[in-house]
């Protein structure tokens, strides 16, 4: 399936909004470092910011989690590396609440 032909404002626009959604990512990783967010205020967010931000990232935002935690923690789990929050099934997130709290 070819790309559509974007105008070059339809693409300034597209791009603006690309920046805008990694820029509210970024700050909501930012607050889940401090503590001003908990990972079950995400999971249970209907923001979609929250619900596009990949697991992985989710849990590399946390204090003590590094890649190597992450991946070993979602490979326990059965998380694919690619899953977002949104994606997760009620056993998972029961699953990653309890991993994430020991």
């Amino acid at each position: 399936m070819a790309l559509p032909e974007l105008t070059d404002e339809q693409r300034k626009q597209a791009l603006e909004k690309a920046a805008a959604a990694r820029h509210a990512r970024a700050e909501l990783r930012e607050d889940i470092k401090s503590g001003k967010v908990s990972v079950q205020e995400v999971l249970d967010s209907d923001d979609p910011i929250a619900q596009r931000l990949k697991v992985s990232a989710l849990i590399e935002s946390l204090p003590g989690y590094g890649k190597a935690k992450a991946a070993k923690i979602m490979d326990e789990l059965g998380i694919s590396s690619t899953r977002r929050v949104k994606g997760l099934g009620a056993r998972q997130r029961e699953q990653l609440l309890e991993a994430l709290s020991k």
